[in-house]
């Protein structure tokens, strides 16, 4: 019998939600879960289940039972005739990479955070950049979920195909997610180069750089015309580095967090920091290559708060624009930097933000200097205006303002999602006051 815990505490990473569920449970077993959801009926009680916590929001709190998957973590399946893998759900991408590596294969793409499960990553709409490349639950071939009645179910595009499409990005709310199965690609090398521009340069050239690297991104200094423009390609080259280059950074930031602790003081300071930083850090070109999961990846050195909506690819330099503007007309508001800009293929995910359309992800943040909140409501507000202005829909992991009326307009297949949701779960056994905005 799956033994539960009382007196657990949950925080998310950052340390900006967490919660105090009334049971704790860590199974390791398909049948341990059927057991918690056995118990949950019984007890007319609410279900969530987390895996890393790196959310940067309340999605994964509850007052009920939690499940944590960090247990059920093992590789399945490797078919090397078809570069796919089979996984737990719980598994953690940073444990997942290196199996991989054993066997030759590799993740197409993926986000830059590692210590994330793979049913989280896809739940929750996880994505990277590249405008030949759809978010990371594209790359799920097949998945099978425990509903809330105990039953398993398993689909694919060629079996239950309406729940694969809900389920590809579930939010949490359609069961269990036990297993699936993901389309790899044979192992391979990126070379990652890194060089200063302008905003005017990179809006006026963005075809351009979008044709030019199959991993394109940059970052935005606000309170500036800086731009730190990302290439990422496949290459043949043998992993290489600078030494000095990480000390460089990773001093670098020990400062970045101590000032801006200081200009909680002096919010003036902001401008001065970002325009600081990068001819500091990222004024002159930089080559790096490694294994692909090696370079896409990177720490998160300190908590922040974060906002992430995916606009159509076609209106991006009209919202960039729009949000520099913004900033310049309110010169008390501090953005802290950088805006990243990253664009992603379109899908048919009923809850993808990418859905029927080719998408330009920007995303901003805060950081929390030491634990201390900075000021950011007037700054988040007003880029939630914008975003909604041009069409945008909010990464599902990342705190927003959004309501069900909000969803229904933004998602033409929303009213789909919810049919599905409410037939698998009809007591809302696996929602929480996050989902509850969603859909209610």
């Amino acid at each position: 019998m799956v033994h539960g815990y009382k007196g657990v505490k949950f925080q998310n990473w950052a340390k900006t939600y967490g919660c105090s569920p009334e049971m704790y449970y860590q199974p390791t077993s398909v049948e341990e879960i059927r057991e918690v959801l056995a118990l949950a009926r019984q007890q007319n009680k609410r279900v969530k289940v987390v895996g890393g916590g790196h959310s940067p929001s309340d999605i994964a709190c509850t007052d009920g039972f939690m499940i944590h998957m960090g247990k059920m973590n093992r590789i399945l399946q490797v078919d090397k005739e078809k570069n796919q893998v089979t996984v737990e759900a719980g598994i953690l991408l940073a444990d997942l990479y290196p199996q991989l590596d054993k066997h030759g294969l590799a993740m197409s793409n993926m986000g830059a955070v590692s210590e994330v499960t793979i049913a989280g990553v896809i739940g929750s709409g996880t994505h990277n950049t590249g405008i030949n490349h759809g978010i990371l639950s594209t790359q799920v071939v097949s998945l099978t979920l425990m509903t809330a009645d105990g039953a398993v179910v398993a689909c694919s595009k060629s079996n239950n195909e309406e729940l694969f499409q809900a389920a590809q990005v579930h939010l949490g709310c359609l069961g269990v997610v036990l297993s699936l199965t993901l389309q790899c690609v044979p192992q391979f090398h990126l070379q990652e180069t890194t060089f200063p521009s302008t905003l005017k340069e990179v809006l006026d050239n963005l075809d351009s750089h979008l044709k030019k690297s199959e991993y394109f991104r940059f970052h935005w200094f606000p309170h500036s015309e800086n731009v730190r423009v990302i290439y990422q390609d496949h290459t043949n080259k043998p992993a290489s580095s600078s030494a000095s280059w990480f000390w460089d950074y990773a001093i670098g930031f020990y400062l970045l967090e101590f000032l801006l602790w200081i200009s909680t003081f002096l919010p003036c300071l902001v401008g001065w920091i970002n325009r600081c930083f990068f001819r500091l850090l990222f004024s002159v070109k930089r080559e790096s290559s490694n294994l692909s999961h090696k370079i896409f990846s990177y720490e998160c050195l300190f908590q922040q708060h974060v906002q992430d909506w995916a606009i159509p690819r076609e209106k991006t330099k009209e919202v960039l624009l729009e949000l520099k503007t913004m900033l310049e007309a309110h010169p008390k508001m501090v953005a802290h930097y950088p805006v990243e800009v990253r664009f992603t293929k379109g899908d048919d995910i009923l809850l993808s933000p990418c859905f029927q359309r080719d998408s330009c992800y920007i995303n901003i943040i805060m950081y929390r200097p030491y634990g201390k909140d900075v000021p950011r409501l007037d700054y988040w507000l007003a880029y939630e205006a914008i975003m909604k202005k041009f069409g945008g829909r909010p990464h599902w992991a990342k705190a927003h303002s959004c309501t069900r009326k909000d969803f229904e307009h933004m998602y033409p297949a929303f009213p789909k999602f919810c049919a599905i949701r409410e037939k698998l779960d009809p007591t809302g056994m696996f929602l929480n006051a996050y989902l509850e905005k969603v859909f209610y």
